[in-house]
């Protein structure tokens, strides 16, 4: 089954002083790079925020810009062909194909849970996505309108929803 997958870099990254997310160095490139190479079997790679060089990308950016991830998600959505579709936060450096994979083995819309629910890993059904967004999605919350679609939870192994908040989680990053 073929995928598409959005990529969510925007927010103001308050707690790390404002940096761009997606530029942060991790391994050998940068958080973007990672978190595109778990999902390099996609059909379609769509990434919201500023546009960078990265051939195979479609760009799409929420109107107004800093309207939210709901409003994000319904960017990248309004490029999105394929029916399925995996959506994920720019900052998780955790992630692996095996995420991915057993998402979508799930074979439904399925979320990733650690101690709480991953609203920012999953994968998910498109034209139920698109039914389930509202008119204007601008600051409301992704949690609320994912919920409506009833999906199943994939337990995460150990650090595999790490994300890159707080200079606390950026030095977790860079020591690991």
């Amino acid at each position: 089954m073929t995928y598409a997958v959005i990529v969510l870099t925007g927010g103001k990254a308050e707690r790390l002083g404002g940096v761009d997310k997606a530029a942060l160095s991790y391994r050998d490139a940068t958080l973007l790079d990672h978190v595109l190479s778990v999902v390099d079997d996609a059909a379609q790679k769509v990434v919201v925020g500023p546009e960078k060089d990265l051939p195979g990308v479609v760009w799409a950016r929420e109107d107004p810009p800093g309207g939210g991830p709901l409003a994000g998600l319904a960017a990248g959505l309004a490029k999105v062909t394929e029916d399925w579709v995996v959506v994920l936060a720019v900052d998780q450096p955790g992630l692996t194909k095996d995420t991915i994979a057993r998402l979508r083995g799930t074979g439904r819309n399925a979320v990733l849970k650690d101690d709480r629910v991953q609203w920012l890993i999953g994968f998910w059904n498109a034209a139920q996505l698109r039914d389930a967004l509202p008119d204007d999605p601008r600051n409301l919350p992704l949690r609320k309108t994912l919920l409506q679609l009833d999906p199943v939870e994939v337990s995460a192994l150990p650090g595999e929803a790490q994300d890159v908040d707080t200079p606390a989680d950026l030095d977790t990053l860079h020591s690991g």
